[in-house]
Parts: structure tokens; sequence; C-alpha cells
């Protein structure tokens, strides 16, 4: 089955968010847009500049009414204790969800099973709790939170807006294109 258009499955976890433990389930991805941000473990070299970059950017996310939640496989106290001692990731607001089962990690299948480390995967989920954006990318391979942001909005575009769709390389503002016979071999 494809991940894309399919509905978040249900899960229970325990995060690290700002000084507190608190429980983050299934049902707090619905009802606002969302991303789910999975990488493999704390304490890393890549993981680090990606989730510093989105803590750079979080505060855009919040205007355009996203909530973030970083994932990996670590316990929501290695999330603290890295909180603790990094200066990059001092700077993180969103949740830091962890999970030692590997549920929610195998929820998304970005599970790297023989390592018990999620995959670098990224996903949008609206506000009805389906995914609209997937991205996996292999573990040497960091992510671009102004990219991400730039899709989100794109979702967010076309979910409001039936019958036109964002082209390639969309910005919030510029055209859209509405599909129709008139279009077809003139793009």
């Amino acid at each position: 089955m494809a991940i894309i258009n399919s509905k978040i499955k249900p899960f229970t976890a325990q995060a690290y968010h700002n000084g507190k433990f608190v429980t983050v389930t299934d049902n707090d991805l619905k009802g606002k847009w969302s991303v789910v941000f999975f990488y493999p473990a704390d304490f890393t070299f890549v993981c680090p500049t990606e989730l510093g970059d989105m803590a750079d950017l979080y505060p855009e996310f919040q205007k355009a009414g996203v909530e973030v939640y970083s994932v990996s496989t670590d316990t929501h106290f290695t999330h603290k204790a890295w909180h603790d001692t990094s200066d990059t990731i001092k700077k993180i607001k969103y949740p830091m969800v962890g999970d030692p089962t590997g549920t929610l990690t195998r929820n998304f299948d970005v599970m790297i099973e023989e390592e018990g480390l999620a995959l670098r995967g990224t996903f949008v989920i609206n506000p009805e709790g389906e995914i609209k954006v997937a991205e996996i990318h292999d573990l040497g391979i960091g992510r671009d939170a102004s990219e991400l942001l730039r899709k989100v909005k794109a979702a967010q575009y076309v979910a409001t807006h039936p019958g036109e769709v964002c082209p390639a390389k969309w910005k919030e503002g510029e055209a859209t294109l509405s599909p129709s016979l008139d279009l077809v071999g003139k793009i």
C-alpha cells in the first residue's frame, strides 16, 4: 500500500518538550498540520545539523499552523540529555519524541531493523491525519528545513484550493496551475 494519502496509525510515545516529559499520541497530530521528522540517533553528526536547521525555522512552521515532531529510536531521557549538553540541540522548541520500541518508526516504514535505527524520513500530515508528503533519505544525506517548509505550504495551498496545483519550485504567493485540456502540451 502506498503511504501517500494513508492515515497515520495509532501510537503513544514519550517526548521531551520545553523542559518537560510529555505524552504524544496520534491524536495530537490530528486537527492541524504536522511534520514527523525521523532521524537515526542522538549524539551523532548529520542529525544535529538537521535538527538545528529545523529549530531555526520552527517559528515559520508555527506561523503556518504546523507542529513539528522529531523522532528517533532513543528514549525521551536521551533526548533531554542531548538537549542539555548540545548548544545546537538547546535551540529546539518542538517535541523530541522517543521511540525505543520502534513502534512509530515501523508505523512510518523507516526502521532499519538490523540496526534498530530510523532512516531520515520526513512526513507531512494534514489535519485529517493523512500523509501528504513522504520523503526518505539514506543516513548520510541531510535534509533542508526551508525546502520542507515550501512543501508544507504547497500542500496547504492545494488542500484549500481545489482544482489548482503547485508547479516545481512554487513559493507562497506565486502562480499556480489549473490543470485542463487547454494546458496539455503547452507547459
